[in-house]
């Protein structure tokens, strides 16, 4: 299997998790919906309906929200988790290259001082 397979594989996988996701998502907003309206014991049965309708369509409303909510929060942790990566990286680079220098000489006054 090469890295193209692997990719589509993953890809595919994703779009599956995402489908079960989504149809537990709904199944969930149907299922307090209907809930819901059940206590609703005045309302005839067409109002009851209407109503765990409306509760499901709120409920999966408010779910998409949310995610949209934690992806939007996840893409800025990423970007800035990417930025602090990278000054760190420069400031390790930075140190290493300002170090090496100096190295030797150290080296060789420990090498004085040990004899």
């Amino acid at each position: 299997m090469d890295e193209k397979d692997r990719r589509e594989a993953a890809a595919g996988l994703a779009r599956l998790e995402g489908y079960l996701i989504s149809q537990a998502a709904l199944h969930e907003a149907h299922s307090e919906a209907q809930a819901f309206a059940g206590r609703l014991t005045w309302l005839g049965p067409g109002e009851r309906q209407e109503v765990a309708g409306l509760f499901a369509e709120h409920h999966l409303r408010l779910k998409r929200q949310m995610l949209a909510a934690v992806v939007a929060r996840g893409e800025e942790l990423a970007t800035a988790y990417e930025h602090r990566y990278s000054l760190l990286r420069r400031r390790l680079t930075a140190t290493v290259v300002a170090a090496f220098p100096v190295l030797p000489a150290l080296l060789l006054g420990l090498l004085i001082l040990l004899r």
